[in-house]
């Protein structure tokens, strides 16, 4: 099969790190020699700037990443803002004040910070698998006097189901809403997507979204699985976002998207 891409864009978390957290010696392998080989990556998460840069270092071979589910977008090698987008403070206080009807954890994200609503697992949850500071603020909402670029909720995964729809009717056409883990509900500016950062990415390569293979499992992946000239799904994804994928490889665990590949662009003899 003849694949005539020349790049991949791949969430980081539940997709290229494993669960914890870690990046195999096996998948900087293949990324390396397929930058070596002239083929472009580009990550994607929901994660802040601060947060993926640890991920970004290790692999060593970035051209472009995206963070805050597309809220920004930087030069991998210099780590230079290219793009932002932002909430106004009135949004995003409206947005916490949506949280507070619910009485969830709610957070955002200034620097290498995240200020924070309530003290509780969530938070230490958060604090051990960012590797950002926290700093609690108690409400959110009165703490909020700037632009933010995202917002982040955490509840239980019904709560969470729930409160989804509900948060995509009030916030029609203002805020981009979605979740990257059951337990993750995430607010953004309406053209802070994947979806969206990966044209303007393609723009700056020179190649089209066609030209890109894109890997993820959640939600917030969906618009850059649809936007790229092939979709594929790790197989830890979520049912109703592997049911929309063209294609579906190994899960997170067992090195799917590098396995994927080494053996479609490096020619390597991988069991898929």
């Amino acid at each position: 099969m003849a694949l005539p891409f020349r790049a991949a864009a791949f969430d980081l978390d539940d997709t290229l790190l494993r669960d914890d957290l870690s990046i195999s010696s096996y998948t900087r392998d293949v990324f390396r020699r397929l930058h070596d080989a002239g083929f472009l990556l580009i990550a994607a998460s929901g994660r802040s700037e601060k947060s993926m840069l640890p991920f970004v270092e290790q692999l060593g071979c970035i051209c472009y990443y995206i963070a805050c589910n597309g809220a920004e977008i930087y030069d991998g090698p210099s780590r230079r803002l290219l793009h932002s987008e932002a909430f106004s403070a009135d949004l995003a206080r409206e947005i916490a004040a949506f949280g507070n009807d619910y009485g969830c954890y709610a957070q955002t994200y200034a620097g290498g910070y995240y200020y924070f609503n309530q003290q509780n697992e969530y938070a230490e949850r958060y604090a051990r698998a960012s590797v950002l500071k926290g700093v609690f603020v108690g409400d959110l909402r009165a703490f909020i006097r700037e632009p933010r670029t995202k917002i982040l909720m955490m509840a239980e995964e019904a709560d969470v189901s729930r409160m989804l729809p509900v948060a995509r009717r009030r916030f029609e056409g203002r805020a981009s809403v979605t979740c990257s883990k059951p337990y993750f509900l995430e607010f953004n500016p309406p053209r802070a997507t994947k979806g969206i950062a990966l044209s303007f990415v393609a723009r700056a390569l020179g190649i089209s979204p066609g030209e890109i293979i894109a890997f993820g499992d959640s939600l917030n992946d969906l618009p850059m699985l649809q936007s790229a000239g092939r979709s594929v799904a790790v197989a830890n994804g979520r049912p109703d976002v592997r049911a929309l994928c063209d294609e579906v490889c190994r899960s997170n665990q067992e090195d799917g998207v590098a396995r994927y590949l080494a053996a479609h662009f490096l020619s390597d003899e991988v069991i898929l």
